[in-house]
């Protein structure tokens, strides 16, 4: 289980969270705000930060950006229906994942399983050479890929692409981070360079309907750890 910080300055949700996630076998730490919730990050070392973005004291994107400034502590927006140009920031900023309020307790313990798991995957991948995401096989040292045991043929771009959500495979990528990885921090603006390349992949890969290369409306896009075997 997780030893988890939540920062957030609503009483009553902090007291609800601490319940659920002890109830779920985790350890609970809670700040009402921004500048002591990054004391609590540097003085705790959570496996997880839960961060809501309406802080009395600052605006939780900074937070995040502060926070990233020197943890690689996975983080998980909390933000309000509505809040999507709060949320994109955030992800820029270095979120891994956010949860749009209300949530329930089995969404966020799924998501904070995720984020967690893909830390300890990152901390043991740094000198792998594939990455599997249930059928889906990339070889970062060929710039090749293979589904179901057969091999795609890949323009390089579309490989970048593919290679990029697949080294964070079940975070949210935004289009400006998939943007600024393959295309340069010129490209910020073009997003429908990724849409484009996205769905060259989908047909691709037979993932159409979008099951293994998931679409995080107006935000970007997630490639998912777990998925059944595509039809190929």
């Amino acid at each position: 289980m997780a030893k988890v910080l939540v920062i957030d300055d609503d009483k009553s949700l902090l007291r609800a969270m601490q319940l659920g996630l002890k109830a779920g076998g985790h350890s609970v730490i809670t700040a009402e705000t921004g500048e002591n919730g990054i004391t609590q990050t540097a003085l705790h070392s959570p496996d997880v930060v839960i961060l809501d973005l309406g802080l009395p004291d600052m605006d939780g994107s900074i937070v995040c950006a502060r926070i990233r400034q020197w943890s690689d502590v996975p983080i998980i927006i909390l933000s309000a229906a509505g809040a999507e140009s709060r949320k994109i920031a955030a992800l820029d900023g270095g979120a891994n994942d956010y949860v749009t309020k209300p949530f329930s307790m089995g969404e966020l313990e799924a998501r904070i399983r995720v984020v967690v798991r893909n830390r300890h995957s990152e901390v043991r991948g740094d000198q792998e050479t594939t990455i599997t995401c249930g059928p889906l096989v990339v070889d970062l040292i060929h710039h090749e890929a293979a589904l179901n045991d057969e091999w795609i043929t890949l323009t390089s771009k579309e490989f970048e692409v593919l290679a990029y959500l697949a080294r964070h495979a079940g975070r949210t990528c935004t289009h400006q981070m998939i943007l600024g990885a393959v295309w340069g921090i010129g490209f910020g603006e073009e997003a429908h360079y990724v849409h484009a390349y996205v769905h060259r992949l989908r047909n691709k890969l037979h993932d159409e309907s979008g099951q293994l290369i998931r679409t995080i409306p107006g935000v970007g896009y997630s490639i998912e750890n777990e998925v059944e075997p595509l039809a190929t």
